[in-house]
């Protein structure tokens, strides 16, 4: 039998959420609105340099293509160049009209996506141990620090960003904005709620064995970006 020990006596607990209930309520001033830093840049050019520098100093790689066809193109020479025979590609509103299953089979690249497996075991087999690379589309990007905004469901599976030594994302040039607030604004605005969001800085890094710097130990080692779109 467990018997319950309270250790704080009746009446100082009611004591307590008396004083509590008969407290005046305050009214908390609305937070200001603030203006953007002044280092954000406004001009699209510039926001773009300031992406492609903030990526590169976190460890990331920026390509830019101006259309779908220069897309394929980049694309097949990174799989080549990095040895991927066997990669897996989400399917959300960036990646998924680009059918990059078939044209994977043109190029002699096995392509899958989340759907194509029977259950979730033998999907995280894949990710973990298969496959060469995960390729993914991209929410945002934010200039400032160069990370990557992944909102995850089920076309935008999460693992497949972050199990797999290279991560390949496809980033619409006008998904760059200049600040973290931009995102939090359009993510959680209007009552948006999404169960997952990851924000992606550069490869995967740890420091923890003996201070000594690795990537890799808990996801990719490699982040490339392929930015898509002219300014």
């Amino acid at each position: 039998m467990i018997q319950q020990v309270d250790f704080m006596p009746t009446d100082a607990r009611e004591s307590i959420l008396s004083r509590l209930r008969a407290a005046p309520k305050r009214d908390f001033p609305a937070r200001p609105v603030l203006p953007w830093p002044a280092t954000a840049p406004a001009d699209r050019t510039l926001l773009i340099a300031s992406f492609r520098q903030s990526l590169q100093e976190v460890g990331g790689v920026l390509f830019e293509v101006d259309d779908r066809a220069s897309l394929y193109r980049k694309l097949e020479e990174i799989l080549r160049e990095e040895g991927v025979r066997r990669a897996i590609a989400t399917t959300d509103e960036v990646i998924g009209p680009l059918d990059l299953p078939a044209w994977g089979r043109g190029i002699g690249v096995e392509i899958r996506t989340p759907p194509d497996f029977k259950d979730r075991d033998s999907f995280k087999n894949a990710v973990f141990r298969e496959v060469d690379a995960g390729i993914t589309g991209v929410d945002f990007a934010v200039a400032a620090t160069g990370t990557l905004v992944l909102i995850h469901d089920r076309s935008q599976t999460r693992l497949v960003s972050l199990a797999p030594l290279l991560h390949v994302a496809i980033l619409p040039m006008e998904r760059v904005v200049a600040e973290y607030d931009q995102v939090i604004g359009q993510v959680f605005g209007a009552g948006g709620r999404p169960s997952q969001v990851c924000l992606v800085t550069g490869p995967s890094s740890t420091a923890d064995i003996q201070a000594t710097p690795f990537k890799g130990m808990h996801g990719p080692r490699r982040l490339l970006v392929l930015l898509l779109g002219k300014p």
